[in-house]
């Protein structure tokens, strides 16, 4: 009789728990956890940002300013916790927006977007709080997938490689996502986590590495700086197809000592797209001012430490747009940093046109601070020839 009461309260107990998993599964998933179908919808696509929320929108609780979420400039070192403190994800859709009639007209993948917008901060897989121990000069800081090991392992041998240059510290990190396809989670995972126990330079979060999730991973970092690192002087933050002289960068710093320092391939007055079959496009809906803040190509950048508390301040007071570099603008537009346009940052390349030879030549790398856009092959082969004994009839001043 024992045992028939005993199995008769595990068939109860597994009934409810199976109750409660279908019950939280059909409340809807947040960015970290979008299904199959949810994924390829997004690709089909994909989405573009902008800037704070609009004027006529203003009157709902959603898009309303909340007086908390006032910029304030305090010191970073008095307002932060003293490690990660998202330990579980806690997110559901904003069912409300539903009910409203702009949010109708838009397209599935902005309509997603949306309902998630809320759901700011993700727990870490893998942390090296480690890494900003010390006085850092420079920490080079690179956006990658989880399946791109190869571009990791070429940085980490040309422009990435952690040194000290006369005293001067350099130290580089990682920022993952977790992986699109639900079937290769679990294999990148382990391989991920063997690279992090060989190298020590990852950091990831629990949300997917998507191209909607991009500014998540911004105010990820932002969070984690101002946590673990305080005591970088410059940060140097990119894309993981660049070709970037870290000597370059640091001849260039020499001579800035402004708190307020980032600087990059700016773009003024730039327009929001609205061609729907443009990767970046976005409704009016979402965005109806006609330019964006002024902001710095997100294939690289460099910006001064202490600006990054504030800008993690500033980026709280902001909703989520999906385009990272955009966003950045946005944060500086809030405390009043305007970013400084430098010509060794080719975002586009070294001329726009593509199938130019100028792009291929090696005597106009040596002289930039950040090229893109190189897969790793022609990053390894252009370091190398960079590197050699290459003679330049003369040098580009432009640092």
């Amino acid at each position: 009789m024992f045992q028939w009461k005993k199995k008769l309260y595990r068939g109860v107990c597994l009934t409810f728990f199976l109750a409660i998993t279908v019950t939280v599964l059909q409340r809807g998933s947040p960015p970290g956890l979008f299904t199959q179908d949810e994924q390829k919808r997004l690709e089909s696509s994909e989405l573009l940002s902008a800037h704070k929320r609009e004027t006529h929108l203003s009157n709902d609780g959603f898009w309303a300013p909340k007086a908390d979420r006032l910029f304030t400039e305090t010191p970073y070192n008095t307002d932060h916790p003293s490690e990660w403190d998202i330990i579980s994800i806690n997110c559901t859709a904003n069912s409300n927006l539903t009910k409203l009639s702009w949010f109708t007209t838009l397209e599935p993948n902005f309509q997603q977007f949306l309902l998630y917008r809320h759901c700011r901060y993700f727990p870490m897989i893998i942390n090296n709080p480690q890494k900003c121990s010390g006085s850092i000069t420079l920490l080079i800081v690179v956006k990658s997938i989880i399946t791109q090991h190869d571009r990791r392992e070429v940085i980490r041998k040309t422009w990435g490689k952690e040194k000290e240059v006369d005293g001067k510290k350099i130290k580089t990190l990682f920022l993952l996502g977790t992986a699109m396809k639900e079937d290769e989670r679990a294999n990148y995972q382990k391989l991920l986590e063997y690279e992090n126990k060989i190298y020590g330079d990852i950091l990831q979060w629990d949300f997917l590495d998507s191209f909607f999730n991009l500014t998540l991973k911004e105010v990820h970092f932002l969070k984690w700086m101002n946590i673990y690192c305080h005591g970088v002087h410059y940060i140097f933050k990119g894309d993981d197809d660049v070709y970037v002289s870290p000597n370059n960068i640091l001849e260039y710093l020499e001579g800035n000592s402004s708190p307020d320092l980032f600087a990059g391939d700016v773009l003024q007055k730039a327009r929001p797209i609205r061609k729907k079959e443009n990767k970046y496009y976005i409704p009016t809906s979402l965005y109806n001012k006609s330019h964006y803040p002024p902001y710095a190509g997100g294939g690289g950048f460099v910006m001064a430490g202490p600006l990054v508390h504030k800008l993690y301040k500033a980026s709280e007071t902001l909703e989520l747009y999906p385009i990272d570099d955009v966003f950045l603008g946005m944060c500086l537009e809030v405390i009043n940093v305007s970013p400084i346009m430098h010509e060794g940052f080719k975002t586009f390349g070294i001329v726009k046109n593509k199938n130019s030879k100028m792009n291929k030549e090696p005597c106009f790398f040596k002289n930039m601070l950040v090229v893109h856009k190189l897969l790793p092959d022609d990053l390894m082969n252009m370091w190398k020839l960079v590197h050699s004994n290459l003679t330049c009839s003369q040098k580009v001043n432009i640092l």
